[in-house]
């Protein structure tokens, strides 16, 4: 190695690079990016294109909503009196999210189906598919749902005439719907008809399905599908389909909403839905009712016979005795006997009511409860207590029939449901042994005045003896009539608690496809796709592409940029010295001239990694551009075993460096003339079977030598270092050393090659050159590396200027 060539630290600053802001790294991307701006525009218009086909033929859905008021639980009767007895924890938590239940149930979903002609769906043919029909249909089909049907799968229906209809399956998508097993379906294979042809009004029958087809308005020719959809499937589907949310956090009522390609059946459904909700709430309302009355008859039908044989007794009694009427001291002890047998009675009815309840409670039969009210208790806990676990129980029969045992909503009601039942049993409890006392001291009062009776005659004893026993069963009598009817009104004037606030209306907008968003989401789409196709290809990228990227990774001044030589001459500098490759050339040999100002002489050595990056071409034409200057420049051809020199400058490579080095010839004897003034060129010659020992030979560096004594410029095309061992030994012999890269063929991993021979090898005085580099690709937008972008612009006719992309005209303008 050269003592006298100076080190250049690897860490020095780089004298020839303007000093880029960061911001230049957006205009790199987004160069990159705009380099296939007909891509991108392309993808974006189809993205657009296909949002707007599909907004066009996709199958439009209408939100229908309603909304309904529900009862709060803690403003229910009796929820005072559950305070003031301490019970406040049995109102529990607002019932809202129970009702959200009841009204997605699949059994309210089921009742609600059960009312309304759905499980037909009828189609027409549209463009892209078929679009549902609802209400007005040309056919009515009428499916025989006791027997075997076929659903799920879907059947093409022509008309034929008046009288006849042509009957195809369409698609295989068909189950076996079992009635003795509605909650299995079995797959069908196939399904083939017996015939084609049928009748209207005449049944349609086949091992699995059955149905009749009536014509309405339908006209010869005229085409439509249908398909069977059984009740519970369609009890599922729409469960799942419904939503029910509350209007605000605080609010009791709630918003249902179903969304549809059908406005009208989903208006029908949700409207009948309320109904049945409405209607099942009522109905829970009146089975205390109910239960009340059947009560009464079942009293009524044992004390109408013990009046009957006490009416009897009295009148046989007043014939036989020829007496009629009681004496008056007799009247005043009927009176006074009268009023206490009453009030026995009425409590011995209480007392009745109240084992029964307690039998109930006792048996968990919390289904049949009769208010106490009804039957005369007047205790208003009581009443509150009964009242509202017969609620709950109703509550309960509705939520188990959408949820599990183990759902929170059905414990929760549970605990409720055994809370109430405890303190409904010590209420009743203490109310049996009031009662009984009560009794006790009536029967008390009644044999006092017993005593008084037996003063009297004995016909007159005897005669308000049957009067007494028809009066008690004649005022029992009467007062269960008078329950009875009391019943009957509560029943009739019973109403919902929760009431209809609106009925299900349509918008008259689709809220699917959206089709603002549907756009957007298409344009998105169609820039992502191609973008991100970009920049995963770049990422996985593993050539050199960007010389920013290139002067972080090597440890050496990036010192210039050759652009793209798109003459396909490999000398553009001798033949288009008004390229801009050629002024790139200029700018590297400015560059060269400040790096060893005190030098008359140079000698400059050119190397890369591997072959086909450029380095021959660029020793070439930095060998020309120094013998335009009038330099006297002479070419030496290292590469012993891929010479290409020869070729590019029209010569025969007949003897060269190897023929110096492997006989008796003098240097002298294989220089020959380029063609152009100033610049000789000493080819490899004829390749040898040993360059690497030929280069290291001491006559090579003794023939080195008295070169520089002859040119005022010596050029190197060496062997590629990264293949060869030789170049590594002929960097003693230059001044400066340049190792050439090229864009998108170099390896990005060739740096670490170049950084060793810095670190490791000693080398020094050494360069880098990005060759070939693209405009098109945005790379080198404003660095001074020496390529002439934006140079020939500001020295019009010095050079010819490359047309630009007419984006990066714009960009250029604008900065």
């Amino acid at each position: 190695m050269n003592p006298n060539i100076p080190s250049t630290p690897s860490s020095a600053p780089n004298p020839f690079l303007i000093q880029q802001e960061d911001e230049i790294d957006l205009k790199v991307i987004l160069f990159n990016y705009l380099q296939y701006w007909p891509w991108i525009i392309l993808f974006a218009f189809f993205g657009v294109l296909s949002a707007f086909l599909f907004n066009r033929f996709a199958t439009p859905i209408y939100k229908v909503e309603s909304t309904v008021i529900v009862k709060d639980e803690n403003t229910s009767l009796g929820a005072d009196l559950f305070a003031s007895a301490g019970l406040a924890g049995l109102q529990g938590k607002s019932n809202i999210e129970n009702e959200i239940g009841i009204l997605r149930s699949y059994t309210l979903a089921y009742s609600t189906l059960s009312q309304l002609e759905m499980n037909v769906q009828y189609f027409r043919e549209g463009v892209f598919s078929n679009q549902q029909i609802y209400g007005n249909v040309p056919v009515f089909i009428k499916a025989d749902w006791t027997k075997d049907q076929a659903v799920g799968g879907l059947f093409r229906l022509e008309v034929i005439d008046e009288n006849r209809f042509e009957l195809e399956v369409e698609d295989d998508n068909f189950q076996l719907f079992n009635p003795q097993d509605p909650n299995y379906k079995s797959k069908l294979e196939t399904l083939e008809l017996n015939s084609s042809v049928f009748e209207f009004g005449k049944p349609v029958s086949s091992d699995f399905f059955h149905f009749t087809v009536e014509k309405v308005s339908a006209l010869p020719g005229e085409t439509l599908f249908f398909r069977l959809m059984d009740t519970p499937s369609l009890a599922l589907k729409l469960t799942q389909d419904i939503s029910v949310a509350p209007t605000n956090k605080q609010s009791s009522i709630l918003t249902l909403s179903l969304e549809t390609p059908v406005r009208r059946l989903g208006v029908d459904y949700l409207n009948k839905l309320m109904e049945t909700y409405l209607k099942r709430e009522l109905d829970d309302k009146n089975r205390t009712a109910e239960n009340t009355i059947r009560f009464i008859d079942q009293q009524l039908s044992g004390i109408t016979d013990s009046l009957r044989f006490s009416e009897n007794k009295l009148q046989q009694y007043r014939s036989e005795n020829k007496i009629f009427n009681l004496s008056q001291e007799g009247s005043i002890i009927f009176e006074r006997l009268q009023e206490l047998e009453k009030e026995k009675s009425l409590n011995e009815i209480n007392l009745k009511y109240l084992q029964t309840l307690n039998d109930y409670l006792k048996n968990s039969q919390t289904g049949d409860l009769i208010a106490p009210s009804i039957i005369g208790t007047s205790d208003p806990l009581l009443n509150a207590l009964v009242q509202n676990l017969s609620e709950l129980q109703a509550d309960r029969v509705r939520l188990t029939a959408n949820f599990s045992e183990q759902t929170p909503q059905v414990r929760d009601i549970n605990a409720r449901i055994q809370s109430t039942s405890k303190a409904l049993q010590e209420n009743v409890g203490s109310a049996m042994t009031n009662t009984q006392n009560l009794i006790s001291n009536l029967n008390s009062q009644i044999r006092m005045i017993e005593r008084d009776i037996n003063r009297l005659p004995e016909t007159e004893r005897n005669l308000l003896s049957y009067t007494r026993q028809f009066t008690i069963n004649e005022n029992i009598y009467i007062y269960f009539l008078q329950k009875k009817a009391e019943a009957e009104i509560t029943k009739a004037s019973n109403m919902p608690s929760n009431m209809i606030l609106d009925f299900a209306k349509s918008g008259q907008l689709p809220v699917a496809p959206k089709r603002s968003l549907n756009l957007l989401i298409g344009l998105i789409l169609g820039l992502i796709l191609p973008i991100g196709f970009i920049t995963v290809k770049d990422f996985l990228n593993t050539k050199i592409e960007d010389p920013k990227e290139l002067e972080k990774q090597i440890k050496v001044p990036l010192i210039g940029m050759i652009g793209r030589n798109n003459s396909g001459d490999a000398l553009p500098v001798l033949n288009n010295p008004r390229s801009t490759v050629t002024e790139s050339f200029r700018s590297l040999r400015a560059d060269l001239t400040y790096l060893s100002p005190q030098k008359d002489k140079l000698t400059l050595l050119f190397t890369s990694s591997i072959s086909g990056e450029g380095k021959t071409f660029v020793s070439m034409n930095v060998a020309s551009v120094f013998a335009l200057m009038g330099k006297k420049t002479i070419l030496i051809g290292l590469d012993l075993r891929k010479p290409r020199i020869a070729q590019d400058f029209n010569l025969v490579n007949d003897k060269g460096m190897s023929t110096c080095l492997s006989s008796s010839t003098s240097w002298q004897e294989v220089v020959k003339s380029s063609g152009y003034e100033n610049l000789d060129v000493i080819l490899s010659g004829p390749i040898p079977p040993n360059p690497a020992e030929l280069l290291l030979q001491e006559r090579f560096g003794k023939i080195v030598k008295e070169i520089k004594d002859q040119y005022d410029v010596v050029v190197f095309d060496c062997p590629p270092v990264g293949l060869v061992s030789e170049t590594k030994e002929l960097f003693a012999y230059s001044d400066v050393n340049f190792y050439v890269f090229r864009q998108g063929y170099s390896m990005k991993g060739n740096t670490q090659i170049l950084n060793n021979l810095v670190e490791k090898g000693g080398v020094t005085k050494m360069y880098g050159i990005l060759n070939d580099l693209h405009i098109d690709k945005g790379y080198g937008y404003g660095y001074g590396y020496g390529y002439g972008y934006g140079y020939g612009s500001n020295s019009y006719g010095y050079h010819d200027e490359v047309q630009l992309p007419w984006w990066k005209r714009a960009l250029r303008r604008k900065s």
